[in-house]
């Protein structure tokens, strides 16, 4: 069965297998053929639709839809004032790391120290990830990270919707150079923007999800591990998805 027909077919199992739940929920008795219907929903191909893009479109940033390397995005994305944030920001954070990455990380946005290097993920949660990674086997020059916001939102709130949109053709087109075989979101807010879903990070994170046929795996945020050491486990269980997809061997210890 092609691709897109495989995709069509699981999706509309699944929304027969919600409606089918949804009755059930009601009391409503279901025939034989009906629970073989449901079976046959779960049993399906795991595949996928993409998800829906950012909101957001490449008009207005003339050039952006044809950038073939960071460079010339970071040149049209200029000084930016094109949403409020840039009125309280230092320094623009535009992204680091390999252009060419297999793996990027997408974070919510710059908190201080970030703005004030002008990098994503340099201050404590920045360590952490740094560390993450190690342990994956890579250093941080070999991945690329992004955020979704470009400037830090004051007093480290969320970014506002009308922010995310505003910035987002900037993400789209870095995705849409680096071309990278797997993204990794680092919490919810990540997730949630990237992925146009208001699933909380409990039920996204390590789980494959899709954006743009790139294969999406939502985990917890740097910061959240450091206030919450428990989820570390959780979230190394999720790295060592990614570096299984990847084909990476995490280093020995000792070695």
């Amino acid at each position: 069965m092609p691709e897109n027909g495989r995709q069509q077919l699981t999706l509309l199992l699944d929304q027969l297998t919600d409606s089918l739940k949804a009755l059930r929920g009601l009391g409503r008795q279901l025939s034989v053929k009906e629970e073989q219907l449901v079976a046959l929903a779960k049993a399906s191909p795991k595949v996928r639709p993409s998800m829906p893009t950012l909101k957001a479109e490449f008009i207005g940033n003339p050039g952006l839809d044809t950038a073939e390397d960071l460079e010339t995005v970071r040149e049209i994305l200029d000084d930016c004032q094109r949403c409020k944030l840039a009125g309280g920001r230092k320094n623009l954070v535009f992204g680091d790391g390999n252009p060419r990455a297999e793996l990027m990380f997408i974070g919510e946005g710059p908190g201080a120290d970030e703005d004030e290097q002008g990098l994503p993920f340099v201050g404590r949660a920045g360590q952490l990830l740094n560390r993450m990674i190690a342990a994956m086997g890579k250093r941080r020059d070999e991945v690329y990270i992004a955020n979704i916001v470009k400037c830090r939102p004051p007093g480290n709130r969320e970014p506002e919707p009308d922010e995310v949109t505003t910035c987002a053709p900037f993400l789209q087109a870095q995705i849409k150079v680096i071309q990278p075989k797997v993204i990794c979101c680092l919490g919810r807010v990540a997730a949630q923007n990237l992925l146009q879903t208001k699933k909380p990070i409990t039920q996204m994170r390590g789980q494959w999800l899709i954006y743009h046929d790139i294969k999406v795996l939502p985990t917890y945020h740097p910061a959240f591990l450091l206030r919450n050491p428990a989820g570390k486990k959780p979230a190394w269980e999720d790295l060592q998805k990614v570096m299984a997809e990847l084909g990476w061997q995490a280093p020995k210890k000792g070695g």
